[in-house]
């Protein structure tokens, strides 16, 4: 996984496991299930009461980038094995909420 740090200041805790991508022990997503023929960008937000959204809220936590299904095939109907070595998480500092 390719880790971008977006801007200075404190960035949420995660923690990788296979596919899988935790936030704070709070919000879990298994990558290897949003992957497509195309470019997804899934957008980890928070909210005035610190939770967590996958979607857009009022600020941005992280953001997580998966390339387009790669195929083994020019007829495209092998696809190559999900990596993670291919997604790319750009974090955000923490914003502090009162």
């Amino acid at each position: 996984m390719n880790i971008i740090h977006k801007n200075e200041g404190q960035k949420i805790a995660f923690n990788v496991e296979g596919t899988k991508i935790f936030f704070r022990d709070e919000l879990m997503l298994d990558l290897s299930k949003y992957e497509r023929d195309y470019d997804v960008e899934i957008d980890i937000c928070q909210d005035d009461d610190q939770i967590l959204i996958a979607g857009l809220s009022k600020y941005y936590v992280a953001n997580i980038i998966i390339p387009a299904r790669q195929y083994q095939d020019p007829e495209k109907t092998v696809p190559v094995p999900f990596s993670m070595d291919n997604v790319t998480l750009v974090l955000w500092a923490l914003v502090e909420v009162e």
